[in-house]
């Protein structure tokens, strides 16, 4: 077997395109890089086409998940992809680990570089804590949700799945509907779109709409804003639904679910004022009934378990160019 060839021939090797030690966001990712991280993702998606899904690009890397929320999709995407690429990948979930006695989030992560970790991916409920989790490893560190602020990985995967449908991302129309303050995805999504030139529309109750946006201070990219649902989905090339998270409706911040889904459910009347090949998407977990009509989530337009495949293959692209970064 020659695995030196295998190897040389997975995917491109990271050149002077890319600029990240870390992937915490993407908000400073420029197009080329995304466009890159696409062309390894292609790269990727040949291998997990392959009778053995497995290549030997990472071996000798340890890879950790520490995760202190609970996540199906991005944790099993990302140690799948570690395994498929011949690293070593171990798992931590935070309540079953020395943190529920107490320890530190600087503590844990000492832990993790004194074990050998080469790439670490944490999931925290606190915003920006993957940032400081740098000032404190060696270790590259993924962010794989923070808080309300972001989920790159998750956008990438999103964004790349698209594109395989649409081809050039430029001028293309995507709506985005739901719950938009407290998603970390939209943020991450809104960031990459709009660098790749789609025209981003959010559309949601002006209760769920981050503060501020499209202000003069605003901490996002130029958006459009549109409340009414049918108005926002006319000539839209993608529509993603987001899950709403039913204690929005506690705090005060809708009248009730009923209301929601009369207004803003992503149902088939209303999908059918996008275009007719228009993608459906949502990062899941699904709401069915919800935010999204079980008609539509299942419907010919859904790429939402394409959305769950191509997790794996850009992670262990994300992965494979992290590994061959040289640390800054």
């Amino acid at each position: 077997m020659r695995t030196g060839q295998q190897i040389k021939t997975v995917a491109p090797k990271p050149t002077e395109i890319w600029r990240h030690r870390h992937i915490l966001d993407i908000d400073d990712f420029s197009r080329e890089e995304i466009e890159f991280v696409f062309q390894t993702t292609r790269a990727m998606k040949e291998v997990l086409s392959r009778p053995i899904k497995r290549v030997p690009a990472l071996r000798g890397k340890t890879l950790i998940t520490l995760f202190y929320e609970p996540s199906t999709r991005t944790r099993l995407s990302f140690e799948l992809a570690a395994k498929n690429l011949g690293a070593d990948a171990a798992s931590l979930s935070a309540p079953a680990s020395s943190v529920a006695k107490g320890e530190s989030l600087v503590d844990t992560l000492s832990t993790l570089q004194a074990l050998g970790a080469d790439i670490v991916v944490m999931r925290h409920p606190q915003s920006g804590a993957p940032y400081i989790a740098t000032k404190y490893m060696e270790a590259s560190m993924v962010n794989a949700g923070d808080g309300w602020h972001a989920h790159p990985t998750q956008a990438l995967l999103d964004i790349y799945t698209i594109q395989e449908h649409k081809g050039d991302l430029k001028g293309l129309k995507v709506v985005i509907v739901g719950d938009i303050m407290h998603s970390r995805v939209a943020r991450s999504n809104i960031w990459g779109l709009t660098t790749m030139g789609v025209e981003v529309t959010l559309c949601c109750p002006p209760t769920l709409l981050p503060t501020g946006l499209g202000g003069e201070h605003s901490q996002l990219p130029p958006v459009k804003i549109e409340h009414d649902i049918e108005r926002a989905l006319d000539g839209a090339d993608a529509v993603m639904a987001l899950r709403l998270q039913l204690e929005r409706q506690q705090s005060g911040l809708l009248p009730t679910i009923r209301e929601y889904i009369q207004l803003y459910q992503l149902n088939q009347t209303r999908l059918a004022r996008a275009k007719p090949d228009a993608l459906v998407l949502h990062p899941g977990p699904v709401n069915e009934g919800v935010e999204i009509a079980s008609a539509v989530a299942h419907g010919p337009q859904s790429v939402i378990n394409e959305q769950v495949t191509n997790g794996v293959a850009v992670r262990m692209a994300l992965l494979y160019i992290l590994a061959g970064s040289p640390k800054q």
